[in-house]
């Protein structure tokens, strides 16, 4: 896909011009790649593939299970990406910042809101969900700023595959205690 540069700042919304251009396309593109690359090699089983990432991984582990249908399950744990509209609306800063950063540099008035908000409307894995056929575990930490348990809602609800979300009730954007057994058991039991 081409895409150079860091994800830190602006990467969200880096192409908004319109849905070809955007960054995340590019780099959902990429994902999707690699998933067949990697299903291609002679010394992978083809049929025993699993995404699985946390926060920007997870958003991207989403990514790749809806662009390529024969992902065998996805883990995503606390999916970044997800629900930019509800964000907005909640007023979240920090991992979203760079929204509220393009309204005052780009847009003051909001006279192309919608707009804006419909292209990113191509990124936001939400919108990809009911595409995976595999699957699927999240984990959501109910006091997680970075990423709100709404926007993961958002996301997980549409899932029309088996799903399962983990809520750690007590935790926010952070590492999950046990989270990584339960990913072994998950894909233990969904890659025999």
């Amino acid at each position: 896909g081409g895409v150079k540069g860091t994800t830190l700042r602006g990467h969200i919304i880096r192409g908004i011009e319109s849905p070809e251009t955007l960054l995340f396309r590019q780099i959902y593109m990429d994902c999707a790649q690699l998933v067949k690359i990697v299903m291609e090699m002679k010394c992978v089983d083809a049929g025993k593939i699993a995404t699985n990432g946390g926060s920007q991984g997870g958003g991207l582990s989403v990514a790749a299970a809806a662009l390529v249908p024969e992902v065998a399950c996805c883990v995503s744990c606390f999916p970044f990406l997800s629900d930019y509209k509800r964000v907005w609306n909640m007023d979240c800063s920090g991992a979203y910042e760079e929204i509220r950063e393009y309204f005052r540099r780009h847009d003051p008035l909001h006279k192309k809101e919608e707009e804006f908000f419909n292209t990113l409307g191509y990124i936001d894995i939400q919108n990809l969900a009911e595409r995976i056929k595999a699957p699927v575990m999240m984990s959501v930490g109910m006091r997680d700023t970075v990423c709100p348990p709404s926007t993961i809602y958002a996301t997980f609800n549409k899932i029309k595959s088996p799903k399962n979300m983990l809520v750690y009730h007590d935790f926010g954007h952070e590492g999950l205690q046990g989270w990584d057994d339960e990913i072994f058991n998950f894909m233990a039991k969904n890659l025999k």
